[in-house]
């Protein structure tokens, strides 16, 4: 509750910066399959290119350092890589039992990389928020 009136006090003194498009920035790193596959799901049974979200746990380097650059950029509040993460748009890829961790594996990423920054510069706290987008 105290990082919640942290935050509430921040947003009544100035401008709060959110990061941004967690998609545009997975996709500047021109990833293939087997970046979506990682060393857990080699054999699954349908594609994965595109499952973004199985990326906080095939390549959670890489959603780390997209967290990263929008702090180092000026985020005060970065959203969880978790826009797809329901059991509803997990089921394209039949990787609805997932749901649970990929969740806990993106906020912990995520308040890896606020805590990090946060501890940079104490004066300027860093912020994570949860984020669901529609679903399919």
């Amino acid at each position: 509750m105290q990082k919640l009136q942290e935050l509430k006090t921040l947003m009544k003194q100035r401008i709060l910066i959110l990061d941004g498009a967690m998609g545009t920035m997975i996709q500047a790193h021109a990833l293939d399959e087997c970046d979506y596959r990682g060393q857990r799901f080699p054999q699954w049974e349908i594609d994965l290119r595109g499952n973004n979200d199985l990326l906080s746990l095939t390549r959670p380097d890489i959603i780390g350092d997209i967290h990263k650059a929008y702090l180092q950029a000026g985020a005060d509040i970065i959203e969880t890589n978790t826009f797809n993460a329901t059991r509803i748009a997990m089921s394209d890829y039949n990787m609805e039992s997932l749901v649970v961790e990929l969740c806990e594996s993106s906020a912990q990423i995520a308040r890896t990389a606020a805590d990090h920054y946060s501890q940079l510069t104490p004066e300027q706290p860093r912020y994570v928020s949860g984020v669901l987008g529609q679903t399919n």
